[in-house]
């Protein structure tokens, strides 16, 4: 069964989305069936991965609400071989549409129940809220990838994060766990990147990766071509850091 991650943060523009893409890029570069679930209305995921969001006809948003199935719902074969659960803005209206569905926090895991199986990994990119769509990420979830980004505020909502993850642990989904917390947009010209690093060292007790995402402007610009960076620039700092972290995700053992 495909070990499925949620990248989550209540934070907007820690590097979710970005991690999400091209983690999921590079385990796939690496030999991994990944499956890649955007969660977001705003569709950020699947417009990096290079699918026109507001052409398609079946998205996450219609398989969780039973009016497709996943087969109908899946993009196949994108960005050099990832599968994608694709979203737009017909998921804004989940808060409302999905209240009145029978366990409606359990939609995602069920409707993925038989497909995990296909898959090394499932990676899913939550929105920067702890709404409908996150719970359902983690509630399908084995294990919650936590985005950092190497800025002032780092901490801020951390906690309150790890108190949502052992909440659904607790009520929701036992098996539940922190994956790691990665770094993001790190600086190395500023003590303010390594000073935060520190910091969040000092203060989490949860599991830290070594490697750490740096700012890299090819890292900014992949998205706007639909292309995770290990195909829009292989030899750049963030490709070989995405890597990395794909090798030290696969190698965790939960």
């Amino acid at each position: 069964m495909g070990r499925a991650i949620a990248i989550a943060n209540q934070k907007g523009g820690v590097g979710k989305t970005t991690t999400a893409i091209n983690l999921s890029a590079c385990l796939a570069e690496q030999g991994k069936k990944v499956l890649v679930i955007d969660t977001d209305p705003q569709g950020n995921t699947t417009t990096g991965l290079g699918v026109k969001k507001n052409e398609l006809k079946n998205t996450i948003y219609e398989m969780m609400l039973g009016k497709a199935s996943f087969e109908e719902s899946v993009v196949r074969g994108v960005a050099g071989g990832l599968d994608l659960l694709p979203a737009n803005v017909n998921l804004s209206g989940a808060e409302i549409d999905f209240i009145d569905l029978e366990k409606p926090h359990y939609i995602l895991r069920d409707k993925l129940k038989d497909v995990r199986k296909d898959y090394d990994f499932i990676i899913i990119d939550c929105p920067p809220s702890l709404s409908m769509l996150p719970i359902n990420a983690m509630t399908t979830a084995d294990s919650v990838l936590v985005t950092v980004q190497c800025e002032y505020y780092a901490l801020d909502g951390l906690s309150q994060l790890f108190n949502t993850v052992n909440l659904i642990r607790s009520r929701m989904n036992s098996a539940l766990e922190v994956d790691g917390i990665v770094f993001t947009m790190y600086d190395s010209r500023t003590n303010l990147s390594f000073e935060v690093v520190e910091n969040v060292k000092n203060n989490v007790r949860e599991h830290i990766y070594k490697t750490i995402i740096p700012r890299n402007i090819r890292l900014a610009e992949a998205p706007s071509y639909g292309q995770p960076i290990n195909l829009y620039e292989p030899k750049s700092a963030g490709a070989e850091a995405y890597r990395l972290l794909a090798k030290e995700v696969a190698a965790r053992k939960l």
